[in-house]
């Protein structure tokens, strides 16, 4: 079943056409990716999924909802939430401060309680670092943060701008073994990552987006064998 239906996709920046018409669909229950260049237009998307940005044309079917009118909050009340790229945490806010944002479309007390619970639990270094201040904290604590406070909102799907940006090796493994685990639980994730050998590995759909158009299309496992993917974005890291 189709959570999420992108069709003919377009964003403009003035004169410049961002997305060009782009289409794909987010399973239920799936990690989709999203890989590319800088400027292919993977955070636009995100963008315009989120009502963050105004579409020039186009659809956007969230759980057989037209989505597009929507403007964010409205976004996140229907159910998507996104981790940002760069994390975005409130430097200056706890960590426990940080989590109750991330409900606050939500007014149920102890449900929110209990969330948070779950996430300290999901994440016992945040626990750790309860009434410390989000600036303070690693980049992997960081972003473990930026999950858990999307993770307040209850979303039905989770999108990820770049969780692995700017972290070490040892982190990044964390970081996507979340993702993993994320997905086990029955959450739908829609991954925008440049580590493309890391994303595809752990995507059951994936999509390469160019200057504006989606010009491949797989299963990750399929994108990750195919030679064009490995020159292009693999590298050295390609096995």
């Amino acid at each position: 079943m189709s959570m999420l239906k992108v069709k003919d996709l377009k964003v403009n920046y003035g004169g410049i056409e961002a997305l060009k018409g782009i289409s794909f669909d987010v399973e239920q229950g799936q990690i989709v990716t999203l890989i590319g260049a800088n400027g292919a237009g993977k955070s636009t998307t995100l963008r315009a999924i989120s009502g963050l940005v105004k579409t020039a044309s186009g659809a956007i079917n969230f759980l057989g909802r037209d989505i597009i009118p929507f403007n964010a909050q409205q976004v996140v009340a229907e159910g998507i939430a996104m981790v940002p790229e760069g994390r975005r945490v409130f430097d200056n806010l706890t960590v426990l401060e940080n989590l109750k944002i991330g409900a606050y479309l939500r007014s149920d007390k102890e449900e929110i309680q209990a969330g948070i619970e779950d996430i300290f639990q999901r994440f016992p270094r945040l626990k750790e670092r309860e009434w410390q201040l989000a600036g303070t904290l690693s980049g992997g604590e960081q972003q473990m943060l930026a999950v858990g406070r999307a993770m307040m909102a209850r979303p039905k799907l989770l999108m990820m701008d770049e969780p692995s940006l700017g972290l070490a090796p040892l982190v990044v493994r964390d970081i996507f073994s979340i993702i993993r685990d994320l997905k086990s639980e029955g959450i739908t994730i829609l991954l925008i990552e440049q580590n493309a050998n890391a994303a595809l590995r752990c995507a059951d759909q994936a999509y390469v987006l160019e200057t504006g158009r989606i010009t491949m299309s797989g299963t990750g496992e399929a994108l990750l064998a195919d030679q064009r993917v490995r020159d292009a974005y693999l590298g050295s890291t390609a096995r």
